[in-house]
């Protein structure tokens, strides 16, 4: 019995080594993007929100966004209610990038779109993270992440990918697609769906296994200009 404990205690010894000389190689990558988005203290954005999930037709709105350091995000959607999950509404890279304690893993290169991107796998090493796994899709070049997929305890998986324009230099998306999954998502109040009598478990259950996207696009950001408290709290 000795022996095995022996073993075990030897196995996780080599894997924490392991995973910590890792660590250590994406350490500086991961530092390197940080130190882009920590540019901004604050911004506010304008820009447009097309949503795209089966059992909500919403048009296209106009959006105002808020960002202050270091994880305060608000979404106000003109003339419409917001569609987004929960666990989307923050849709700000430096949120991903706040935990302090995780662990950094090299998962290889990817194409994402025409750029060829370092895979980091983020692994919280705290109980209390609601994040389960982030993976992120760096473009080293740049600076910036051009994808990120995330796992939550309370919130599922979602995925969100970001083009890049006139903002680069502050690590800030001219577009970002969010996509997620529909079948756990809940109904902000306001929206109902709408079917006919007839077999309406089995219609919603299948639309509800579907995909939901919404695509932002931003025509404009204030950047460190300061944002009031206040904004948050409306």
């Amino acid at each position: 019995m000795k022996n095995i404990y022996r073993i075990s205690f030897l196995l996780l010894a080599i894997c924490s080594i392991q995973l910590s000389a890792y660590a250590q190689d994406m350490m500086p990558l991961i530092k390197k993007v940080k130190a882009k988005l920590d540019k901004v203290n604050d911004y506010t954005a304008s820009g447009s929100m097309k949503t795209d999930i089966a059992f909500i037709k919403a048009p296209i709105g106009k959006v105002t966004m808020y960002y202050k350091k270091p994880n305060k995000f608000k979404l106000k959607k003109n003339g419409g209610i917001s569609v987004l999950p929960k666990g989307g509404i923050s849709m700000n890279m430096n949120n991903i990038l706040s935990e302090k304690d995780f662990v950094a893993i090299s998962a290889g290169k990817q194409m994402v779109g025409n750029f060829m991107t370092t895979v980091v796998k983020l692994i919280p090493t705290s109980e209390k993270s609601d994040v389960v796994l982030s993976t992120l899709y760096i473009d080293e070049v740049d600076s910036v992440i051009r994808k990120a997929v995330t796992t939550t305890k309370e919130n599922g998986t979602y995925e969100i990918e970001m083009s890049y324009g006139k903002y680069l230099t502050y690590g800030l998306p001219s577009k970002l697609t969010f996509s997620f999954n529909t079948k756990d998502y809940k109904l902000p109040k306001g929206i109902t769906m709408e079917f006919g009598d007839e077999d309406r478990p089995s219609k919603e259950e299948k639309l509800k296994q579907k995909k939901g996207k919404v695509e932002i696009t931003y025509t404009s950001y204030a950047i460190n200009q300061g944002v009031p408290d206040a904004v948050f709290k409306e």
